[in-house]
């Protein structure tokens, strides 16, 4: 069984590139990433998934040369959260090896922890509240495009935060680093009780 799970992904990876997607994570391997180890196992392998799980860390897509930047592109992936976990999806960001990364914005995964801002949102910008658009346990379609001063976020083919950065623009004052330019993309783990999985990740440049 999980020679045949890995053998479709595999062929959803072949497919996603013929349509100028690019593969992020392999189902097997953390190669292309680099975490931070605030808190050291807290990314590993599971099952063909990339699980997050046992505190605060970031792992970041370095890519095969290390040198992974994008500006303009379309970031789709899977995600399926457990109840009372919270996690996020940071664009525009570059390694840091300790604290929550400074730079750039954060789309946030949260379908039950106790933070009002839920699954969908960009973090402190453009939050959604209350009630998450995605269940605990259940896989849901994750997407993100950048062109421009836009960020667009849509869960299971729904728009839930639409941001365009204003060219007067002043980020929160204790996240100056809020601002879209150039970087890479970072997974985040939040606490010791969240547990959250991410499959089928893949980003396609624009120009």
């Amino acid at each position: 069984m999980k020679h045949i799970f890995l053998s479709l992904l595999m062929t959803a990876a072949a497919c996603a590139a013929d349509r100028g997607w690019i593969s992020m994570f392999d189902g097997k391997t953390l190669n292309g990433w680099k975490s931070n180890d605030e808190v050291a196992g807290c990314f590993s392998v599971e099952n063909g998934t990339l699980k997050v799980s046992g505190g605060r860390a970031h792992l970041f897509y370095l890519g095969a040369d290390g040198k992974a930047k994008f500006k303009n592109f379309e970031f789709k992936a899977k995600v399926m959260t457990t109840p009372g976990s919270n996690s996020g999806i940071y664009i525009h960001t570059e390694f840091q090896d300790k604290g929550w990364p400074s730079k750039g914005y954060e789309c946030q995964v949260n379908t039950s922890h106790k933070d009002v801002k839920k699954t969908g949102g960009i973090y402190a910008i453009q939050d959604v509240l209350n009630n998450a658009p995605a269940k605990d346990n259940e896989w849901f379609d994750y997407y993100i495009k950048v062109e421009g001063k836009k960020i667009v976020v849509t869960i299971n083919g729904k728009t839930t935060a639409e941001f365009t950065e204003p060219a007067d623009w002043e980020p929160p004052a204790k996240m100056p680093g809020r601002r879209l330019s150039e970087g890479t993309f970072c997974l985040q783990g939040h606490d010791p009780k969240s547990t959250v999985f991410y499959k089928d990740i893949f980003v396609k440049p624009l120009p």
